[in-house]
């Protein structure tokens, strides 16, 4: 079945420099953004936030879908997967206009049960320039059965040439989840997490790890034009993490050899 998406929003921000800084503290970085300065790939994430009042919103913290993603009958919502492309730095301070388009939404039968697919687009304007085009990979799905198996978990590459280990707190997750305007309460509401989601602990979050990769691309690369990645499993808030690096393919590892994510520059 597929449903007709609903017409674009367009948003504008001042790309608050303030922002960015608290998101490299949170990090571990300096906070070394100032008015003018570019801003690091992906912190447009940091921006154009999209509030909604409390009767407004799912059981999951997530505004409520109807309207741009429509309503599919689906309530576990994932981010599976995005890609950027970079054409111009986003500078800090300075007046952006996003746009959101709904490319496409559908609702297919799976292995598992039925499965709502959906793909955001978001353009990101800059002194009348286009500086940045994502693609966002949403999937809906039915709640699990409480004595359903858990999916079993693709094994992640052991050939990297770089690698760096993340250890992660929920102190960070919140921290990721207030600057990004993030509702979903599976990363900072262990009960719901635990009891109604089904997940061992916290998540942490798909673009939170997707940003640790990019920063590690750009050590090694320099400016990235590209990035995009995929989520493959969940990692939780008590697990180390290896962010791993061979040419331009990256992936985190979880600690039981899992792969968490895949990733491409």
């Amino acid at each position: 079945m597929k449903s007709e998406p609903a017409d674009s929003i367009s948003q504008s921000d001042d790309m608050d420099p303030a922002r960015a800084n608290a998101m490299r503290i949170a990090l571990g970085q300096g906070p070394d953004v100032e008015q003018g300065s570019a801003l690091p790939p992906f912190f447009h994430q940091l921006y154009f936030w999209t509030p909604a009042p409390p009767d407004a919103l799912g059981r999951d913290g997530h505004p409520r879908v109807g309207g741009l993603i429509p309503d599919m009958g689906l309530p576990r919502r994932m981010w599976a997967a995005g890609r950027v492309v970079f054409l111009a730095p986003l500078r800090a301070g300075v007046m952006a206009e996003r746009t959101t388009v709904c490319e496409s939404a559908q609702r297919k039968q799976g292995r598992s049960g039925p499965l709502g697919f959906v793909t955001l687009r978001h353009d990101v304007h800059q002194n009348g320039r286009l500086c940045l085009s994502e693609w966002q990979e949403l999937v809906y799905r039915e709640d699990a059965e409480a004595d359903a198996p858990a999916p079993t978990a693709p094994v992640a590459r052991t050939d990297e040439t770089h690698r760096e280990e993340t250890v992660f707190s929920s102190t960070l997750l919140f921290r990721y989840s207030a600057l990004t305007f993030n509702g979903h309460r599976i990363h900072y509401d262990l009960d719901y997490a635990r009891d109604v989601e089904g997940y061992e602990g916290l998540v942490v979050h798909g673009p939170l790890l997707a940003q640790l990769l990019m920063v590690m691309a750009e050590k090694h690369l320099g400016p990235l034009k590209t990035f995009q990645f995929r989520a493959t499993a969940p990692l939780m808030h008590f697990e180390t993490a290896t962010l791993c690096m061979k040419g331009r393919d990256l992936w985190v590892r979880g600690p039981d050899g899992r792969q968490c994510m895949t990733a491409s520059c």
